[in-house]
């Protein structure tokens, strides 16, 4: 017994000392400092993941600007000094941010890898039919949508101008996903004819029972992410083959009223890509994923503040007031929708500086970027040598809860990004030193969220008709703002951990 225990000790002390002789990093001259973490493969993961803006702050105090961590097997070097992004954004030559990002995609949402001219299709694609003029008729159809949805599909009990009560996520998320569902995927043949008609119903429950789907898929997403495999989550795992089988190609040219966006990738997938037909649905799958996994939050934590913020409260109703006014809408509940188009929505600073504080206070994206090759990244001051396949990133929430940016960062001020004469506030300075990037929740760059301005449009709208239509209190005034689910750090707007009860019922109008 003895002797087999000295055995296996010595056999972990070989494993020990070729793990650390073989597999750590060693730093190189020119190189950031580098931690390589105490767990094989995993490094830093743990800890990184537990609170990632802790972690960064205590490596930033500890090494400086900019340091290197091994984080599930990749070497990341962050960079925390936002005047150094801008170095990073001009290195288009020598740092990639599609192998990340269109890897990722295949791991969680099951479809082929994707070659280099269709990434660049698609993301042109992107472009093209969420930002200009095809902006227009996505918005009209979500204002459209939105009020179907809180008005002529609610309950019978919030018609008979009773109080319902209901957790405020819950009311964000499904009313921002039915309506973006239809805005996106269009609607089943005939039922836009008559949404009153029993398939107008049918439809609905088919929409909701997506939702279901999507969110069972969604809590294991960031796993999916790291490449744990999706077989290992079986609930997860039939909700997105359920998501996909409803995004078939045949099952979408059933569907009248297909956004341009979505009638663009049928198409690059029917022409460029190799896919199957259940890949093709994924790529689908992964279109609904981006247009609601941060919204949905987003939304959240938009009408929380505001309703939590007397003042914010005040100021967005009266903008609300004189933008219905000098557009010459009138509020009813005989049928007849409110109409604003994107120049009379872009006129409203005080929403705007709402939903930026909002997505300030929340926001844990992370931008990433791949080295194709070994090369020199020079910064202002200094230059840094990268190895080939390290992975360059940026995570601002440093920036946004840095107290030299932003005085009294943790608390929800609505009028933060407002000027001294109401207007949209672009000035803001660290160290007495303007900066160039001071807000960054949709990332920065070619990779930067193509459709930030649809988001944007679909938070205020369901803003302003919220506003416009319904009586709303928090249940508990002096309710706890929830914590951010750490989870999902690197991923976007970070969900509450907690719902939080409120009510709401129909103006009198």
């Amino acid at each position: 017994m003895l002797a087999a225990a000295l055995i296996w000790g010595v056999v972990v002390i070989l494993c020990c000392w070729f793990w650390f002789i073989l597999v750590i990093r060693r730093r190189r001259p020119g190189e950031p400092p580098v931690e390589n973490g105490l767990l094989p493969y995993l490094g830093c993961a743990l800890q990184f993941g537990a609170n990632p803006l802790e972690f960064l702050k205590a490596r930033q105090k500890k090494y400086g600007h900019i340091f290197t961590c091994k984080v599930a097997g990749k070497y990341v070097h962050f960079l925390t000094d936002p005047f150094s992004y801008h170095s990073v954004m001009r290195q288009g030559r020598h740092l990639d941010w599609k192998k990340f990002h269109f890897t990722a995609s295949a791991k969680a949402f099951g479809h082929g890898s994707i070659d280099g001219n269709t990434t660049e299709n698609m993301h042109k694609t992107f472009i093209r039919t969420l930002q200009g003029n095809a902006l227009n008729s996505l918005t009209e159809a979500m204002m459209e949508n939105l009020q179907y949805v809180m008005l002529q599909s609610s309950t019978s009990e919030l018609h008979s101008n009773n109080w319902v009560t209901e957790g405020l996520y819950a009311f964000c998320c499904r009313v921002m996903f039915e309506s973006g569902f239809l805005t996106l995927f269009g609607t089943e043949f005939n039922s836009s004819q008559d949404r009153h008609l029993s398939q107008g119903e049918t439809q609905r429950e088919l929409i909701l029972n997506a939702l279901e789907n999507f969110k069972t898929f969604d809590k294991i997403f960031p796993a999916l992410v790291a490449g744990v495999p999706i077989h290992v989550f079986k609930s997860a795992h039939n909700a997105r083959e359920k998501l996909a089988e409803a995004l078939l190609h045949e099952n979408l040219r059933k569907r009248n009223n297909l956004s341009e966006l979505v009638t663009l990738r049928m198409f690059l997938n029917d022409t460029l890509s190799t896919f199957d037909d259940k890949e093709k649905a994924k790529t689908h799958v992964a279109v609904l994923w981006a247009s609601q996994a941060n919204t949905i939050p987003a939304t959240f934590w938009s009408l929380f503040y505001l309703i939590r913020s007397p003042e914010a409260m005040k100021a967005a109703t009266e903008e609300l007031q004189k933008t219905l006014e000098s557009a010459g809408e009138k509020i009813t509940l005989d049928g007849k929708h409110i109409s604003l188009d994107r120049k009379q929505m872009d006129n409203m600073p005080v929403l705007d500086s709402i939903i930026k504080e909002a997505m300030r206070l929340s926001s844990a994206s992370m931008t990433v970027r791949v080295a194709n090759e070994d090369f020199t990244l020079h910064l202002d001051n200094d230059s840094y040598n990268i190895r080939k396949d390290d992975v360059v990133a940026l995570y601002p929430q440093l920036l946004h809860f840095d107290p030299d940016i932003y005085p009294d960062p943790l608390t929800f001020k609505y009028n933060r990004y407002l000027d001294e004469t109401g207007e949209e506030k672009t000035n803001f300075y660290r160290n007495g030193h303007k900066l160039r990037y001071y807000y960054m929740p949709f990332g920065t760059g070619i990779a930067k969220c193509p459709g930030r301005l649809f988001a944007v449009h679909e938070i205020k709208q369901f803003l302003i008709l919220v506003l416009s239509y319904f009586e709303i209190e928090l249940l508990d005034k002096n309710v706890a703002c929830p914590s951010l689910d750490q989870s999902r750090a690197g991923l976007g707007i970070l969900q509450p951990t907690n719902d939080i009860d409120f009510k709401y019922r129909l103006k009198c109008l």
